[in-house]
């Protein structure tokens, strides 16, 4: 079976109407400027495979459907001979809630777009307007209608501890619950860091703003994770892409750069620590491929059992699916 993959385009700030707080785009993409139909044809040219049936073209970053509509035509027609040659299976953006209506969504079904991905960040109207979103959790829901009745594939992205979440696990799992209600085939969740050179920056030095600790944040996002998984929605992305520039202007947060799979570890842990049921000792059995998930980053899920009293092994075993927990005397 082939690996699902994306040919990504980054297409910083344009269209964007407003200027979230916590949006420096130009750090977190590393992009300084949007790319051109040329470059995106040869850009795919050299790197698109002879058979892509599984690889999408993909415009991230900014507001694609809001952008200039003869710069987005443009960049769609620069895409499109591939769709049409084979070579990719369609075209994915992202853009925001309030950009879509019948007629851009008419536009994008003719030049391939296939699946669009509308960044929520929250479905708490008092944490939107606070960070400075300038559209509703109404304009997410009347978005992921038009989308899902188009014919296009969904998706929706979620921000973790947010400016304005007196409770970020609260305010999270209230999202994460709005966000499933709509359907969407894909979620992405991303971690709220601070940025240089952001309004959130000045909120942060100030005071007014405390960004989560990394575990709380490990802790809350596994725990969303598991109820889109639970609710048969795809994660497909957990934690912010590393870039050079994003890390170098970086100020506070939780990012770390295997935050996907620090998570996954603490999903295990979590399994694990259910079926234990009160046994002190246990030998865990688990997919090889899953090893290092299960036994934690630098064998962290070993050591919180341990500091627990609890001794936990970890043990490959060939023809088991996920993990087989096995109470010891």
């Amino acid at each position: 079976m082939k690996r699902h993959a994306n040919l990504a385009f980054f297409v910083p700030h344009l269209g964007c109407p407003h200027q979230c707080v916590f949006c420096d785009q130009r750090s977190i993409s590393g992009q300084q400027k949007e790319p051109t139909p040329d470059e995106v044809t040869e850009t795919c040219e050299r790197y698109l495979p002879g058979d892509g049936s599984d690889t999408e073209i993909a415009f991230f970053g900014g507001s694609f459907t809001a952008i200039d509509r003869g710069t987005m035509t443009g960049l769609l027609e620069a895409a499109y001979p591939f769709i049409r040659a084979g070579r990719a299976s369609g075209i994915r953006i992202s853009t925001r809630p309030d950009a879509i209506d019948g007629e851009t969504l008419e536009i994008l079904d003719r030049y391939g777009v296939r699946s669009i991905e509308l960044g929520a960040q929250s479905m708490s109207d008092s944490v939107l307007r606070m960070n400075g979103r300038g559209h509703d959790s109404a304009s997410v829901v009347r978005a992921s209608e038009l989308i899902k009745e188009a014919g296009f594939s969904l998706g929706l992205q979620m921000m973790v501890g947010m400016y304005g979440s007196d409770d970020p696990a609260e305010e999270a799992e209230f999202t994460a619950a709005r966000l499933a209600d709509l359907l969407p085939e894909t979620v992405r969740i991303y971690p709220t860091v601070v940025v240089e050179n952001t309004a959130l920056a000045a909120l942060y030095r100030s005071g007014r703003y405390v960004p989560m600790q990394l575990e709380k944040a490990v802790d809350v996002t596994a725990s969303l994770m598991r109820f889109f998984r639970s609710r048969g929605i795809n994660v497909i992305r957990v934690g912010l892409h590393y870039e050079d520039s994003l890390v170098k202007n970086m100020i506070a947060g939780p990012y770390h750069p295997a935050f996907g799979e620090m998570c996954e570890s603490r999903i295990f842990r979590t399994q694990i620590e259910e079926q234990l049921n009160g046994a002190e000792n246990a030998e865990v059995l688990c997919e090889p491929r899953l090893l290092s998930q299960v036994t934690g980053q630098k064998k962290s899920n070993i050591e919180y059992f341990g500091s627990r009293g609890i001794r936990v092994t970890v043990a490959p075993e060939s023809g088991i699916t996920g993990i087989v927990v096995n109470k010891l005397q």
